[in-house]
């Protein structure tokens, strides 16, 4: 890691140089944990739209369970593994929802399919059988035709703000290197920790 003293650069430097070296069809896969309604924490991997502003935004259904967590609590987690440069990112923060006009942004980004799927499915709601899911497909695919695809009112995202960034390099010796950054105030305090 460069950067001592600036996560946000230190985070975009080593996410750089794993988005140039992977070959994974998904490299900004990262595991969002929330509070769950039960106490008990929950995860899921999710993938990073971009870090901006120092925040970071992920993207979903708001009506799934990830959503109705965090605006019950929007105290998050985000985990990365890069495999490839074998780096741990740990961000613990504050979600807030984006707006609108970002959430059009993303979804527009999106590829066909994965708009249409987000059309029709319920994220997280039972079915009976994906045959049953496939034929929605089809049929909304049909409906649409080559029309651009509206996101749904449910679909939206969430800006995490860190107030802790880990970030773990590994070496071969097994003395990895820890640094740990704790926002205080509108400063950053740097620590090293032991693996």
């Amino acid at each position: 890691m460069t950067d001592q003293s600036n996560p946000f650069l230190a985070f975009e430097e080593m996410y750089q140089e794993e988005l140039r070296q992977s070959k994974l069809r998904l490299p900004s896969a990262c595991c969002l944990s929330t509070i769950g309604l039960d106490g008990y924490p929950n995860a899921r991997f999710v993938a990073l739209k971009e870090m901006k502003d120092n925040i970071f935004i992920v993207c979903g259904s708001l009506d799934s369970r990830k959503g109705i967590e965090i605006r019950q609590d929007p105290k998050v987690a985000l985990t990365f593994w890069w495999t490839v440069t074998e780096k741990q990112i740990r961000i613990q923060g504050d979600a807030t929802q984006i707006s609108k006009i970002e959430a059009d942004r993303y979804f527009y980004e999106r590829e066909r399919e994965a708009q249409i799927v987000s059309t029709i499915s319920k994220q997280g709601d039972e079915i009976e059988n994906i045959e049953e899911l496939n034929n929605k497909y089809i049929q909304e695919e049909l409906r649409l035709k080559n029309n651009d695809i509206k996101r749904p009112e449910n679909w939206g995202g969430f800006a995490i703000s860190p107030l802790r960034i880990e970030f773990l390099e590994f070496n071969t010796n097994r003395f990895h290197k820890r640094t740990a950054f704790q926002k205080q105030d509108d400063t950053w305090i740097v620590k090293l920790l032991q693996p």
